[in-house]
Order: C-alpha cells, then structure tokens, then sequence
C-alpha cells in the first residue's frame, strides 16, 4: 500500500532552494548523496480541484498563525509576493524561493485531514 508522498519542486537555482528549505524554514532533511538534500515535511493533505484548462500542481504550507508565521519569515528575509487574501476555507498568501518560484501558504479555517 502506499506509505508517503514525494513532492518536488523544480527550481532554476535548487542549491539556493535547498539552502532555503533547510536554513530559513528549517526543515529537517537527509542527504540522498552528493548534497541531494530531501526534506522532511509537515504531515499533508492532498486536494483535487477541477480545471477547465492546463493541469498542474501547487505546493501550500499550512501555518496557524499566518501573521506571526509572514513575521517570523519576513524577520529571515523571505518575500511575500501577495497581500493576504481571505477565502471561505483560509486566509492564504504567496512567498517567493531564491530560485524563482512560489510557494503558498495559509491559514486553514477548513476540517484538516491530518487529524485524521
């Protein structure tokens, strides 16, 4: 049966990324060989949403506190690309990586599947 989930990123600079994922959101990882780091992490939720255009996937954070949680990242230099925004199932904003791409974050205020 299925044991985990391995997401991935790509990046156009995945040093400065794995650099970023390790140091300034501290994420605990191990090193596959040749400095190919792998990150632990937070226990994940997978949502299907429809399309009626291209396909794809996001990469969220969830937080519960998304001001302190902007605050504490703001104070370690990361840049927020998005005011925060409220929706029916969050209050969400977007955070740049050193390689270019972005990645959300939010505040949930829908029933968690990881407590499950």
């Amino acid at each position: 049966m299925i044991m985990g989930s391995h997401l991935i990123v790509y990046s156009r600079d995945a040093e400065a990324d794995r650099v970023f994922f390790a140091d300034v959101l501290g994420q605990p990882h191990v090193d596959a060989g040749g400095g190919w780091l792998i990150f632990k992490v937070p226990p994940a939720e997978l949502a299907v949403h429809p399309s009626g255009g291209s396909t794809g996937q996001e990469l969220y954070f969830m937080c519960d506190d998304l001001d302190a949680t902007m605050d504490e990242l703001s104070a370690k230099g990361v840049d927020f690309t998005v005011d925060v925004s409220e929706a029916r199932w969050g209050r969400l904003t977007r955070f740049r990586l050193p390689g270019g791409a972005e990645v959300g974050m939010y505040e949930p205020h829908h029933p968690l599947a990881i407590d499950l």
